[in-house]
């Protein structure tokens, strides 16, 4: 029973940490970062307080192990976390945590083709139902901004498969590797690519940019300070209960906590005045419904 509940409360704290992590991603863009930049200090920032803290934790994972931590870092966060912040520079919030919640969606399908987990009809059913509420998603929100380019929502179902991809790979090859050896084996690989990338775009360290937010006060906190919250807490702490949840549970409950997610993203792109037109709430209806469909008993 203690397990039972134990997976329950990391799946609603996850929920509550990677719902506002968009909210903070929006405020170091509209800090005057560029989606490059906010993902290479991200990484960074989580490399540098995993290693900084857990940093012995990588020489506890084994040769042959390497190569899976190595593809769960780029699976998990790497690509994932580069394309969230340029779906961002387009979307809003609130729609760019919904369609994350294809992850369950994916998560069936990469596990039913190369991991042996089953297939039913009312999946597939699930499955379609979630993309007609994503294509609602996509046109309300085109409909509503016409100069943002919607199709940048396809970067957020890259993201998805990518998510799905590692959930699987981390349950299968790497359950007996403890939660924080994974999170700290991944930024240990991926440090070096992120800050090749951010000596190539660069970044004024003394720009400070004034931002109005929804909550009409002026916002002088410089946007690195969101990235590290961001990195620290929404990254990295993150990632060590999600690989936990994922080895104490299975691959489709710790996907789960996709559904949850875009309600928070939702409450804070509302705090902030993103906007939220009655059409995105029918396409997030449709897409949750297709994921109950996808998973019911």
């Amino acid at each position: 029973m203690g397990n039972k509940n134990s997976k329950w409360y990391i799946l609603l704290v996850l929920a509550v940490v990677w719902g506002s992590s968009f909210i903070l991603m929006k405020k170091g863009l509209d800090g005057g970062m560029n989606a490059y930049q906010l993902g290479a200090y991200r990484i960074i920032f989580t490399s540098l307080f995993l290693g900084v803290f857990f940093g012995k934790e990588f020489f506890k994972i084994q040769s042959t192990k390497i190569k899976y931590i190595f593809l769960a870092g780029l699976l998990g966060n790497f690509f994932p976390i580069f394309l969230f912040a340029l779906a961002q520079t387009e979307i809003s919030s609130s729609i760019s945590s919904t369609l994350n919640s294809f992850t369950p969606l994916n998560t069936l399908i990469i596990g039913s083709l190369f991991f042996g987990l089953t297939f039913s009809r009312k999946q597939i059913l699930g499955l379609f139902i979630g993309i007609i509420g994503c294509l609602v998603l996509v046109y309300a929100g085109a409909s509503g901004n016409p100069s943002k380019n919607y199709w940048f929502a396809l970067l957020v179902i890259i993201a998805s498969w990518c998510y799905a991809a590692n959930i699987n790979l981390v349950k299968k090859y790497l359950s007996d590797v403890s939660p924080l050896s994974i999170t700290v084996g991944n930024f240990a690989f991926l440090l070096i690519p992120a800050v090749l990338i951010l000596l190539y775009i660069g970044y004024d360290f003394q720009t400070i940019h004034q931002v109005s937010d929804g909550l009409d006060f002026t916002d002088n906190i410089h946007p690195l300070i969101y990235v590290a919250i961001l990195g620290i807490v929404g990254t990295g702490l993150a990632n060590i209960y999600f690989y936990r949840l994922i080895q104490m549970s299975s691959p489709i409950f710790a996907s789960n906590v996709t559904y949850l997610i875009p309600i928070v993203a939702t409450i804070w792109s509302m705090i902030f005045n993103e906007g939220v037109t009655l059409l995105q709430v029918l396409g997030t209806v449709i897409i949750l419904f297709g994921v109950y469909i996808t998973n019911r008993k």
